[in-house]
């Protein structure tokens, strides 16, 4: 720069002497000589690599650096492993995620467990704000005897298995049973009971990892139940899922015609999703259907249907006590009115012949790093509008923030509220962004000291690569990594 300015006074031009001066302030940052834009810009970093995380990525590149630490090798989170394989259609939206990665001002860096190999408080030290995103992990137990028999499984870990999630990879469920009996009427449970009945040429078809696809091909199980504690009008599917069981080919609907007594006389004043989701699981559950729909169904050789008014009370074992033969459910009754209603038992009780039970009763999120609030009742971090609550500098965004609720399009509007949240602090002064803050190169110092080596986009994308070679030669999208240490092999590679 001196040199320039040297250059341009020889020439004998003030004015060029003075514009290539402020041209060499605008150019090496706010904060003097010697520092570049990227040094100078405050910094963000977001943990968690699946769709809030890259949601709030996405908005905040447009005038920020930002930097996503995610703990396993690859990006992308439940749109990878809790997005059904039948539901490509849904994991389009890895490629805006791509985009958000590539951007010059994000950086993505998997293979770093936050709270193990880097601490919130680090984090926080080398940026100048930290969001949280970090999803939820845990699986919400049932709390009755018997669920850690054989054959019982939550719902996350089923997803996980058939999804190649590396921690459910030796899931190895055992499907020779005839009835499973899923608890759950939401939407992930509909997606277990579609994987359970749908055709195997259908799935082969799909990025269904090849353990899963070999065990589905051997699968004994001819009827799926899927058990609700309260009745139709509270049925927490969408339309969507819905449609796609009744259409699912080879299987017939069996449902309960006392389950829906009254319900057609309540369709007119409920709201128009609700009446449309009603209609529909009235037409399936009670209505005559047309001649070619009776043919269809007569000739299926699977069946699926809900089980509304019913919690579990047990898991019963099979003679030797080593693995579940049956389910116990309570009958109940509804008290109350509207969305407000509550199940309350009756006394009655009816057992289910069944050998797999899967519960898909939400999933919760995990305490991260003991300097981060977190309330146990709710499963949340503490919050205000993506603020964590007493934390200046620290947000959060997801299911972290409002708990495991809604779809993706709600995850995307709940990840640019803290987003704008983040950048009106900055812009208002309530966030302090007056220091110079190291950012990634503080973090790499850490990690490079405790042996932790992260995986770049660039690397997950010779994965990827892998991932698809794989499923190309089986005649699919891919055929997922399961296993971790294979998975930074072929990133380093």
């Amino acid at each position: 720069f001196r040199l320039h300015c040297h250059l341009l006074w020889k020439g004998g031009s003030w004015l060029l002497v003075f514009v290539g001066f402020v041209a060499g302030i605008y150019f090496s940052g706010a904060r003097g000589l010697g520092t570049s834009p990227a040094a100078s810009c405050p910094k963000v970093c977001i943990v968690g690599g699946g769709p809030a995380g890259f949601y709030t990525a996405q908005h905040l590149v447009k005038v920020r650096y930002v930097d996503i630490y995610e703990r396993l090798p690859v990006p992308f989170g439940l749109v990878r492993f809790g997005v059904a394989p039948d539901h490509p259609e849904v994991k389009n939206v890895m490629n805006t995620f791509t985009q958000t990665a590539q951007h010059a001002r994000c950086s993505f860096h998997g293979n770093v467990s936050v709270g193990k190999d880097v601490t919130v408080q680090e984090l926080q030290e080398a940026y100048h704000a930290v969001v949280l995103s970090y999803g939820a992990e845990g699986n919400r137990t049932l709390g009755v005897p018997g669920e850690d028999l054989a054959g019982v499984h939550s719902a996350k870990d089923f997803v996980g298995w058939y999804n190649g999630l590396p921690t459910n990879r030796d899931l190895r469920p055992d499907l020779r049973c005839e009835t499973a009996v899923i608890l759950g009427q939401g939407n992930v449970a509909l997606d277990v009971a579609r994987i359970l009945l749908s055709p195997v040429d259908i799935l082969k078809n799909t990025d269904i990892t090849q353990p899963a696809l070999d065990t589905l091909a051997e699968s004994s199980v001819r009827r799926v139940l899927i058990v609700g504690r309260r009745g139709p009008l509270q049925l927490a599917c969408t339309i969507k899922e819905l449609r796609e069981m009744v259409n699912l080919p080879g299987t017939r609907p069996e449902m309960e015609a006392s389950d829906f007594e009254c319900i057609a006389k309540m369709l007119k004043v409920l709201p128009r999703p609700r009446k449309r989701l009603t209609e529909l699981l009235l037409k399936v559950a009670v209505e005559t259907p047309e001649e070619t729909e009776l043919e269809r169904r007569n000739s299926a050789k699977r069946a699926w249907g809900f089980r509304f008014f019913r919690s579990p009370v047990e898991i019963l074992p099979s003679d030797d006590l080593t693995r579940a033969a049956g389910i116990r459910l309570a009958v109940n009754r509804l008290e109350g009115e509207g969305e407000d209603v509550w199940a309350v038992t009756t006394g009655e009780v009816e057992d289910v012949e069944c050998g797999l039970v899967i519960s898909s009763i939400g999933y919760k999120s995990l305490p991260i790093d003991p300097a981060v609030p977190f309330d146990p009742r709710k499963h949340i971090i503490p919050n205000t509008m993506g603020r964590v609550q007493k934390c200046a500098g620290l947000y959060c965004s997801g299911w972290v923030k409002r708990g495991p609720t809604g779809v993706i399009a709600t995850t995307m509007n709940d990840s640019f509220d803290t987003a704008r949240t983040l950048l009106h602090d900055m812009d208002e002064g309530t966030l302090d962004i007056s220091t110079v803050k190291p950012g990634s190169a503080g973090v790499t110092t850490i990690l490079e000291k405790r042996g932790v080596k992260p995986v770049l986009f660039s690397d997950w994308e010779k994965i990827d690569s892998e991932e698809s070679k794989r499923g190309e030669a089986r005649g699919k999208p891919r055929e997922k990594l399961l296993d971790v240490g294979e998975m930074l092999k072929v990133a380093w590679t």
